[in-house]
Protein backbone atom coordinates (compact mmCIF):
# COMPACT_ATOMS: atom_id res chain seq x y z
CA UNK A 1 0.00 0.00 0.00
CA UNK A 2 1.22 3.59 -0.60
CA UNK A 3 2.43 6.00 1.90
CA UNK A 4 0.43 9.24 2.57
CA UNK A 5 2.02 12.32 1.64
CA UNK A 6 2.92 12.82 4.91
CA UNK A 7 4.92 9.82 5.71
CA UNK A 8 6.88 10.52 2.15
CA UNK A 9 7.58 14.22 3.73
CA UNK A 10 9.39 12.26 6.57
CA UNK A 11 11.19 10.13 5.08
CA UNK A 12 12.48 13.43 3.10
CA UNK A 13 13.12 15.12 6.00
CA UNK A 14 14.68 12.32 7.85
CA UNK A 15 17.00 11.72 4.71
CA UNK A 16 18.29 15.34 5.09
CA UNK A 17 18.81 15.40 8.50
CA UNK A 18 20.71 11.87 8.48
CA UNK A 19 22.87 14.03 5.41
CA UNK A 20 23.68 16.87 7.33
CA UNK A 21 24.39 14.46 10.43
CA UNK A 22 26.80 12.57 8.45
CA UNK A 23 28.71 15.81 7.11
CA UNK A 24 29.11 17.28 10.74
CA UNK A 25 26.01 19.76 10.34
CA UNK A 26 23.30 18.73 12.34
CA UNK A 27 22.32 15.93 14.86
CA UNK A 28 20.49 12.62 14.45
CA UNK A 29 17.05 12.18 12.83
CA UNK A 30 14.01 11.51 14.97
CA UNK A 31 13.19 8.62 13.74
CA UNK A 32 9.41 7.46 14.63
CA UNK A 33 8.96 4.32 16.86
CA UNK A 34 4.73 3.41 15.39
CA UNK A 35 3.24 3.53 12.06
CA UNK A 36 3.93 2.56 8.61
CA UNK A 37 7.59 4.07 8.93
CA UNK A 38 8.58 1.43 11.39
CA UNK A 39 7.61 -1.09 9.08
CA UNK A 40 10.56 -3.01 8.28
CA UNK A 41 10.88 -2.17 4.39
CA UNK A 42 13.99 -1.30 1.83
CA UNK A 43 14.72 2.28 0.17
CA UNK A 44 16.92 4.08 -1.50
CA UNK A 45 18.00 7.42 -1.52
CA UNK A 46 19.35 9.69 -4.63
CA UNK A 47 20.51 13.20 -3.99
CA UNK A 48 21.19 15.39 -6.70
CA UNK A 49 22.38 18.74 -7.16
CA UNK A 50 21.78 21.30 -10.05
CA UNK A 51 20.39 18.08 -11.62
CA UNK A 52 23.77 16.24 -11.46
CA UNK A 53 23.08 13.08 -9.66
CA UNK A 54 26.19 12.86 -6.36
CA UNK A 55 24.59 9.84 -4.82
CA UNK A 56 22.08 6.54 -4.98
CA UNK A 57 22.42 3.86 -2.43
CA UNK A 58 19.28 1.62 -1.53
CA UNK A 59 18.71 -1.57 0.50
CA UNK A 60 16.47 -4.21 0.13
CA UNK A 61 16.38 -6.21 3.90
CA UNK A 62 16.96 -3.32 5.87
CA UNK A 63 18.17 -4.68 9.26
CA UNK A 64 15.41 -2.30 11.00
CA UNK A 65 12.79 0.32 10.31
CA UNK A 66 12.01 2.23 7.06
CA UNK A 67 12.64 5.38 8.80
CA UNK A 68 16.41 3.27 9.80
CA UNK A 69 16.71 2.50 6.61
CA UNK A 70 15.98 6.08 5.03
CA UNK A 71 18.37 7.07 7.53
CA UNK A 72 21.06 4.71 6.93
CA UNK A 73 21.08 4.99 3.21
CA UNK A 74 20.72 8.89 2.87
CA UNK A 75 24.12 8.73 5.03
CA UNK A 76 25.93 6.54 2.84
CA UNK A 77 24.39 8.19 -0.67
CA UNK A 78 26.99 11.55 0.05
CA UNK A 79 30.01 9.19 -0.31
CA UNK A 80 28.37 7.19 -3.13
CA UNK A 81 32.10 6.75 -4.86
CA UNK A 82 30.69 6.48 -8.09
CA UNK A 83 30.23 10.59 -7.86
CA UNK A 84 31.60 13.20 -6.40
CA UNK A 85 31.33 13.48 -2.74
CA UNK A 86 28.70 16.36 -0.90
CA UNK A 87 29.95 19.27 1.43
CA UNK A 88 28.76 20.48 3.82
CA UNK A 89 28.46 23.72 2.15
CA UNK A 90 26.07 21.84 -0.28
CA UNK A 91 23.33 20.63 2.14
CA UNK A 92 20.52 23.26 1.47
CA UNK A 93 20.61 23.05 -2.18
CA UNK A 94 20.54 19.55 -2.53
CA UNK A 95 17.45 17.57 -4.53
CA UNK A 96 16.53 14.31 -2.29
CA UNK A 97 14.26 11.42 -3.58
CA UNK A 98 13.08 8.47 -1.26
CA UNK A 99 11.99 5.44 -3.00
CA UNK A 100 10.28 2.99 -0.83
CA UNK A 101 11.08 -0.60 -1.96
CA UNK A 102 7.63 -3.22 -2.57
CA UNK A 103 8.62 -6.83 -2.06
CA UNK A 104 10.95 -8.65 -4.51
CA UNK A 105 9.16 -11.01 -7.01
CA UNK A 106 10.71 -13.67 -9.63
CA UNK A 107 10.46 -12.45 -13.33
CA UNK A 108 9.81 -15.27 -16.04
CA UNK A 109 9.33 -13.15 -19.23
CA UNK A 110 10.30 -9.79 -19.92
CA UNK A 111 6.77 -9.13 -21.16
CA UNK A 112 5.54 -9.07 -17.00
CA UNK A 113 8.07 -5.84 -16.55
CA UNK A 114 6.21 -2.64 -16.97
CA UNK A 115 8.30 0.18 -17.47
CA UNK A 116 7.72 3.35 -15.35
CA UNK A 117 6.25 0.68 -12.51
CA UNK A 118 8.78 -1.85 -11.68
CA UNK A 119 12.31 -1.56 -11.45
CA UNK A 120 14.51 -4.42 -12.06
CA UNK A 121 17.35 -6.63 -10.25
CA UNK A 122 19.34 -8.98 -11.70
CA UNK A 123 22.00 -11.25 -9.77
CA UNK A 124 24.58 -13.43 -10.97
CA UNK A 125 27.24 -15.36 -8.96
CA UNK A 126 28.07 -12.99 -6.40
CA UNK A 127 27.58 -9.96 -8.93
CA UNK A 128 24.12 -7.68 -8.45
CA UNK A 129 22.69 -5.07 -9.85
CA UNK A 130 19.32 -2.82 -9.63
CA UNK A 131 17.71 -0.15 -11.79
CA UNK A 132 14.54 1.83 -10.00
CA UNK A 133 11.42 2.35 -12.78
CA UNK A 134 12.32 5.83 -13.56
CA UNK A 135 15.55 4.67 -15.06
CA UNK A 136 14.01 3.35 -17.97
CA UNK A 137 11.53 6.34 -18.09
CA UNK A 138 14.32 8.99 -18.03
CA UNK A 139 16.09 6.67 -20.93
CA UNK A 140 13.44 5.66 -22.97
CA UNK A 141 14.09 2.15 -22.57
CA UNK A 142 12.05 -1.27 -23.20
CA UNK A 143 11.96 -4.19 -20.81
CA UNK A 144 14.80 -6.12 -22.45
CA UNK A 145 16.94 -2.78 -22.56
CA UNK A 146 15.78 -2.18 -19.17
CA UNK A 147 17.29 -5.73 -18.63
CA UNK A 148 20.44 -5.40 -20.58
CA UNK A 149 21.04 -2.09 -18.59
CA UNK A 150 20.58 -3.77 -14.86
CA UNK A 151 23.16 -6.60 -15.64
CA UNK A 152 25.31 -3.77 -17.27
CA UNK A 153 25.09 -2.18 -13.85
CA UNK A 154 26.11 -5.47 -11.99
CA UNK A 155 29.20 -5.42 -13.97
CA UNK A 156 27.65 -8.58 -16.05
CA UNK A 157 27.16 -8.59 -20.12
CA UNK A 158 24.23 -7.24 -21.30
CA UNK A 159 22.35 -10.79 -22.39
CA UNK A 160 23.40 -12.14 -18.58
CA UNK A 161 19.86 -11.82 -17.42
CA UNK A 162 18.80 -14.78 -20.37
CA UNK A 163 21.38 -17.30 -18.16
CA UNK A 164 19.48 -20.08 -16.59
CA UNK A 165 21.97 -19.62 -13.16
CA UNK A 166 20.67 -15.64 -13.01
CA UNK A 167 17.98 -14.53 -10.57
CA UNK A 168 16.03 -11.42 -12.10
CA UNK A 169 13.39 -9.96 -9.83
CA UNK A 170 11.05 -6.93 -10.41
CA UNK A 171 9.62 -4.57 -7.95
CA UNK A 172 7.52 -1.45 -7.36
CA UNK A 173 8.51 1.56 -5.93
CA UNK A 174 6.48 4.48 -3.94
CA UNK A 175 8.29 7.13 -4.59
CA UNK A 176 5.54 9.72 -3.16
CA UNK A 177 5.82 12.67 -5.88
CA UNK A 178 9.21 14.36 -6.96
CA UNK A 179 11.96 14.97 -5.49
CA UNK A 180 12.18 17.22 -2.47
CA UNK A 181 12.82 20.79 -3.21
CA UNK A 182 16.42 22.37 -1.92
CA UNK A 183 15.94 24.25 1.30
CA UNK A 184 16.35 27.93 0.95
CA UNK A 185 19.36 29.37 2.41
Amino acid sequence: MPLAPADHHTLRDIARQAIRERLGAGGPPRLPGEGPLADPVGAFVTISLGGELRGSVGSFTPGGSLAQAVAQVAAGATEDPRFAQVRPEEIDRLDVRVSVLGPRRPLADPSELQIGRDGAVVQLGWRRGALLPRAAVEAGWDAVTFLERTCLKAGLPPRSWQDPAATVEIFTVDEGGEAAPPTPA
